[in-house]
């Protein structure tokens, strides 16, 4: 059984009405939620360790990427944790249902830039030592940015050894992500 503990952030306006990672149309009022390597359409219970309250929630979008945040929730499942004045609290994951979380294919982002070329020069930077490095370009309402991912492994544990050596020996900031083709192959 897939358990997970950490901090969840929410999100709403500006991404309402705007396509999530898995296709779909974000609604902020509806119980959806991005994590960075759990499967499009695993079923969550959510439980905010503040309160004892819990949401169940599905997984449509990647994210988030900021510090070590592990889920990022639409407006209404933040509503029923009572989460939307703090902006953030410590949660509990569990998979309710859904595909299994370990299968598939894992990246390390490293790196998001919003000139192209920025992106590049990391790539190329890194290309004698990791393989394989790619760009992936993503929209969002604050601007178009260029995501650097290294590597593509079988397993999250795998993905996780490959981002500690990214941080320690190069000093990155890591996110281990699910790659979802054919859109993260670009």
């Amino acid at each position: 059984m897939f358990i997970e503990e950490g901090t969840a952030s929410w999100y709403g306006i500006p991404f309402h009405g705007r396509r999530a990672a898995d296709g779909e149309i974000f609604d902020m009022n509806s119980l959806v939620a991005a994590h960075r390597t759990l499967p499009f359409g695993s079923i969550l219970r959510v439980t905010n360790l503040n309160n004892g309250r819990e949401v169940q929630v599905r997984v449509i979008d990647r994210g988030p990427f900021v510090g070590d945040r592990i889920l990022d929730l639409a407006r209404a499942a933040a509503v029923s944790l009572d989460m939307i004045g703090t902006g953030t609290a410590p949660v509990r994951i569990e998979l309710l249902s859904g595909p299994n979380p370990a299968v598939g294919e894992f990246t390390v982002q490293i790196g998001a830039f919003t000139d192209r070329s920025n992106a590049e020069r990391l790539r190329d930077s890194l290309l004698a030592r990791y393989q394989p490095i790619f760009i992936q370009d993503y929209d969002t309402p604050t601007g178009h940015f260029y995501r650097v991912r290294v590597g593509r492994v079988a397993s999250p544990d795998a993905a996780q050894q490959l981002a500690l050596q990214l941080k320690n020996s190069d000093g990155f900031q890591t996110f281990v992500m699910r790659l979802d083709p054919p859109a993260d192959l670009r």
